[in-house]
């Protein structure tokens, strides 16, 4: 073989993106020595999605202080391009459900406000172009948190300026905008987004994210009737019924926020990383991309990180191999079109063992020795 691309997502609670990708180099190495290897290391909007944009515009990090989901004291980050034009964000960094302590974890309470606060320090520093991850959050506040910190006023009845959390949702009544920060109307959100969730129902932000993040399931219900209330207020305020679209729900309902008050486009996060990192271009003329995952499964057919590098792959017709710690659905996935399915995982195995850098590391690079010492005779006729 004379170039093979490693294109892996994390091995979450295990191995970053770049940790998985160094373990099958190696592997390949050991067999294909003088082969070209491209590591690519891969998120789809959620952890690690910060890292990589920086990477691939050679931008740079900016810190600030912020607030976390809780609203408590912390420092912020998020990126700034290379050519100091597009705000890179991850949402997770100050509002991202790691953050809180399990014991904690109340939607009702948390808030989306220090996102907002990246985005607003992002536009003084001259930033028009935004790139935001929403995956993981702690939150189901529809992204108004978000919105206060750039200027938006959410009242009640009486008029009064409400607080901060999911609590708010079914108490807003009006919206006053005279105070959103003036160049709003010139920037231009693209938010990575890899769920199809509506605002709210049975499919809705409440009922299929909220347990996750400590709700209980009066929580659930007060929520979700949260959401429907607030969407009819959008429509009034805005004119735009964001209740049914998809990826509305995305975040705590963050997506809908996005989309009713910033005039954002929600694309698939695997998507979004690849076209900034021109993946089609630097693919061409490969052998063999490996790909992976923690756990494959029919999901992983259905839009993760894999599929995305499939349908790259599948353009100029580059077999596409999956490594991942378990597996799931393995017909499924080959009949989806990748060409072999794999698990690191060399035998019965404790979970904790599994889940050890090291010992996954090794088993990554063991098995891509194992693949291709059985490529090599076919690759040298």
């Amino acid at each position: 073989m004379n170039k093979v691309i490693i294109a892996i997502d994390s091995f979450k609670g295990c191995l970053t993106s770049e940790e998985a990708g160094i373990a099958v180099m190696k592997g390949i190495k050991a067999i294909f020595p003088d082969c070209e290897t491209l590591l690519f290391p891969i998120a789809d909007g959620g952890e690690g999605m910060l890292d990589i944009l920086i990477s691939a515009t050679k931008g740079k990090y900016r810190t600030l202080p912020a607030h976390g989901p809780l609203m408590e004291p912390m420092q912020g980050r998020y990126g700034i391009s290379g050519d100091g034009q597009t705000a890179l964000v991850e949402m997770a960094t100050v509002n991202g459900l790691p953050l809180v302590p399990e014991e904690k974890r109340n939607p009702m309470l948390a808030t989306t406000y220090g996102t907002g606060e990246l985005i607003l320090d992002a536009l003084e520093q001259g930033c028009r172009r935004f790139i935001v991850g929403i995956g993981g959050s702690a939150t189901n506040d529809a992204g108004l948190g978000m919105l206060q910190a750039l200027g938006f006023r959410f009242l009640n009845k009486r008029g009064d300026l409400l607080g901060t959390g999911g609590r708010i949702l079914s108490q807003v009544t009006s919206i006053d905008t005279s105070a959103v920060h003036p160049a709003l109307k010139e920037a231009c959100f693209t938010i990575a987004c890899d769920v199809h969730n509506p605002f709210c129902g049975p499919d809705g932000a409440a009922y299929v994210f909220a347990p996750q993040k400590g709700a209980d399931t009066g929580m659930v219900k007060e929520l979700d009737a949260g959401m429907q209330a607030l969407s009819q207020v959008i429509r009034s305020a805005t004119g735009k019924d964001i209740s049914d679209v998809p990826g509305a729900g995305a975040a705590g309902g963050m997506g809908g926020g996005f989309l009713a008050f910033l005039n954002a486009e929600l694309k698939p996060g695997i998507r979004l990383v690849l076209d900034t990192l021109d993946f089609g271009e630097k693919i061409k003329g490969a052998d063999l991309i490996f790909t992976g995952e923690g756990r494959a499964d029919r999901q992983t057919a259905m839009g993760k990180v894999p599929f995305g590098i499939l349908e790259e792959a599948r353009k100029q017709n580059v077999p596409v191999i999956v490594l991942a710690g378990s597996i799931e659905d393995t017909d499924r996935m080959n009949q989806a079109g990748f060409q072999g399915v794999f698990s690191i995982t060399p035998g019965p195995v404790a979970m904790e063992k599994a889940m050890e850098p090291e010992f996954a590391g090794e088993n990554i690079r063991r098995l891509v020795t194992q693949i291709c010492s059985v490529i090599h005779p076919f690759a040298t006729r």
